[in-house]
């Protein structure tokens, strides 16, 4: 995509720069007559049909202020990203848009921005680093754990003729009320609840504990303040229950049966080294990528890099905004996250100002080893990087990777791999050396083992719901909606 913007560099104290850019008379043109041709779609001219009206037409009937307002509106974000491209600049933060008066026609559109960017490295060490990086260790207590939750995963459920206990499923019938009224979505027959599940309503579970089959009980609950259902919430209510059956789990013997069922294995040894070859799978590739970091975070320590407080601020806020992004993905707003952190919003980011700054210092020595090892990937490095997404969607790399290029993106996936290679080459030419050694010498090293979940394999046999279809997600939950 040829470029339609130029720009001027102007740098700023603390990691910031001004950037001027102009957008040639025939690219705001092309943005007035687009922006007339979707003002068409809805205007009626006598003599044209809707939606045919010449661009030239809209601009006498609306004014040509109106249509170069529009026109902007909707082209400055591309401009903007191309003006950054142009400059050549990492930005950090929200930039300063100065758009300035609108050009008269024959003329050029000029803006400023200002914007923070990524700081400098003055590279000390990054070659041939003495770096801890820990061994594999998978001991039988590890490959127990992944055993109990296989067989927690294999678990049936068995009528128990006796009182509920915690960690017991229930069989209800219920018939909720507030005020003596019954409510929408009260009531439900042959519901399925775990005992000490925690996912109903705060005290609803508790007070089943000690029930038998056939006993009938008035639980009585208040529904959360930030309850789904806001005509439920923060109101006390009575569910007048039913106890149809009790049942316990009854978790499979540790033997040659449970390989067989739960992963085709002839015998139970053959089921623990398979669990035992996935965990040290695993964790090999957890100390390969503590050991990058760990190298990364050595270089960083050798390096000089300049990073200012409203830098840090701002990429905090970059941190801040995309996990509340997201958390939107997964039906969580920014108001329900801090009730359930108990943290304001200030103290989020004042705990994530470290990370955010040893995240600059990362991606500036990164950057600067790029620049002085002159790493350049090639179109093999490139296609190499596309391979998974070409493949999930069916087609060649060369051929995504094309792709890229003619959507103007192929220079963020290049700068994307020189990082990735730039990273290669510290780990690469680091020098692992044991834990303690690194301890005694004052250097970093990778972390402790993190506890792996390997139960990966298919299981057949989850009966958890067998002759009931509904669960207890039917019954009113803490977080309902």
């Amino acid at each position: 995509m040829p470029e339609t913007v130029t720009t001027t560099l102007t740098e700023l104290p603390e990691s910031r720069v001004r950037v001027e850019a102009e957008v040639p008379v025939a690219e705001v043109q092309k943005s007035v007559d687009r922006a007339a041709r979707q003002l068409a779609r809805d205007m009626r001219v006598p003599g044209f049909r809707k939606g045919r009206v010449p661009p030239q037409v809209v601009i006498r009937r609306v004014g040509r202020e109106y249509v170069l307002d529009e026109a902007v509106r909707n082209s400055i974000g591309s401009w903007y990203a191309e003006a950054l491209d142009a400059a050549g600049i990492v930005p950090v933060g929200e930039p300063q848009l100065d758009l300035g008066d609108l050009p008269p026609e024959g003329q050029p559109l000029s803006f400023s921005i200002e914007i923070g960017v990524r700081p400098t490295a003055e590279l000390g060490e990054y070659k041939g680093l003495e770096v801890g990086r820990r061994e594999a260790q998978v001991d039988d207590e590890r490959v127990d754990h992944e055993l109990s939750h296989l067989r927690d995963h294999l678990a049936r459920l068995e009528t128990a003729e006796r009182e509920a206990r915690e960690g017991d499923f229930v069989v209800v019938d219920y018939v909720g009320s507030i005020d003596g009224e019954p409510f929408e979505g009260g009531e439900g027959r042959d519901q399925l609840i775990e005992l000490g599940g925690g996912r109903l309503i705060p005290g609803f579970e508790e007070q089943i504990l000690g029930a038998s089959a056939g006993d009938e009980r008035t639980v009585e609950v208040t529904f959360p303040d930030d309850y789904g259902a806001r005509e439920l919430a923060g109101r006390p209510a009575q569910f007048a229950l039913t106890v149809r059956e009790v049942r316990e789990r009854v978790l499979p013997e540790l033997d040659d049966d449970l390989a067989s069922d739960a992963a085709g294995f002839d015998t139970l040894d053959e089921l623990r080294d398979d669990i035992r070859r996935r965990i040290a799978e695993q964790e090999q590739q957890a100390i390969d990528a503590e050991f990058r970091e760990a190298v990364l975070d050595s270089a960083v320590a050798t390096a000089t890099v300049d990073v200012p407080e409203p830098l840090i601020e701002a990429r905090a806020t970059e941190l801040w905004d995309q996990t509340i992004s997201s958390l939107s993905q997964r039906g969580i707003n920014k108001e329900t996250y801090l009730g359930i952190s108990g943290r304001s919003e200030e103290e989020i980011l004042a705990e994530a100002k470290p990370d955010a700054e040893q995240a600059l210092r990362r991606e500036a020595v990164l950057a600067a080893v790029i620049e002085a090892e002159s790493i350049a990937p090639t179109d093999e490095d490139l296609t190499a990087a596309l391979a998974h997404t070409a493949e999930h969607e069916g087609v060649a790399p060369e051929k995504l990777l094309e792709r890229v290029r003619k959507a103007g993106n192929v220079a963020s996936l290049t700068e994307d791999v020189a990082t990735r290679l730039a990273l290669d080459l510290l780990a690469e030419q680091a020098r692992p050396i044991s834990v303690e050694q690194a301890k005694a010498d004052g250097k970093l090293f990778t972390p402790g083992p993190a506890e792996p979940h390997t139960h990966d394999h298919n299981h057949d046999h989850d009966e958890h719901d067998h002759d009931h279809e509904d669960h207890a997600d039917d019954v009113p939950s803490a977080d309902a909606s």
